[in-house]
């Protein structure tokens, strides 16, 4: 059942879908994660979803905001919320296939690409969620980090920055082929759920053609011992 509820603690709007999936905290922080600055003109968000990411980025940065969604029925959810936001203006989505990303837009025309792609391997069908819907959006039936990666060397200008949002079980995988095409790794951080708990996600930024040099930034623990969120992710929903 579609639903309307404010995007976080912001005066924005967004529509989702019960039956579907709603937007998580994975989003709220690749969003603050990704390097911006006044040379950023113009962004990409692949496989955007129902847009929580450029609605969020629109409140950071003036720039031209695009967002591709494959699944219509999510595409349209994004469209919805952008329209009430009254964001057409800067936020432009496309209905089609990040595989075929060309076909929508010129090589070398983005200086920041960002993406929280599907995270689970499609190899065991019996895990994966009945609902086509959501398995598309959680594992690489449709897209995988090669499509990832291929399509934001493609979009991205020299110099231009990708920040993508993972599981920690695959580090070592994507960080390998970031490099592989032509993307240096450049800042990373971990993210986890309790202090004593292992790290379940990562977000990493690159460079395309960039020269080697990583930071590793501090470790964002996302709840306390009684499951409330830490200050420092309050912060990121503006709670008081």
């Amino acid at each position: 059942m579609k639903v309307k509820n404010r995007l976080l603690d912001y005066k924005l709007i967004i529509y989702q879908d019960d039956d579907y999936f709603k937007f998580s905290l994975d989003s709220v922080l690749l969003s603050n994660f990704v390097t911006l600055n006044l040379r950023c003109k113009k962004i990409m968000d692949l496989a955007c979803g129902n847009a929580p990411i450029p609605m969020l980025l629109s409140l950071k940065i003036k720039a031209d905001i695009y967002g591709i969604e494959l699944q219509k029925c999510i595409y349209d959810l994004g469209v919805e919320s952008i329209n009430e936001n009254k964001l057409s203006d800067r936020i432009k989505l496309i209905n089609g296939d990040v595989r075929k990303i060309s076909k929508y837009f010129d090589s070398d025309s983005f200086d920041t690409v960002i993406c929280n792609p599907p995270y689970f391997v499609n190899n065991n069908k019996n895990m994966i969620n009945n609902i086509d819907v959501k398995a598309i959006a959680r594992h690489e039936i449709n897209l995988n980090i090669d499509d990832v990666l291929k399509a934001s060397r493609y979009l991205l200008k020299n110099g231009g920055n990708l920040a993508i949002v993972h599981r920690t079980d695959r580090f070592i995988e994507i960080i390998t082929k970031f490099r592989e095409y032509g993307i240096e790794p450049k800042k990373i951080q971990f993210i986890y759920p309790k202090e004593d708990k292992n790290s379940d996600l990562f977000l990493i930024e690159g460079v395309k053609n960039g020269n080697v040099g990583l930071k590793v930034l501090p470790n964002i623990v996302i709840h306390n011992d009684d499951n409330t969120y830490k200050d420092n992710i309050r912060l990121m929903f503006r709670e008081e």
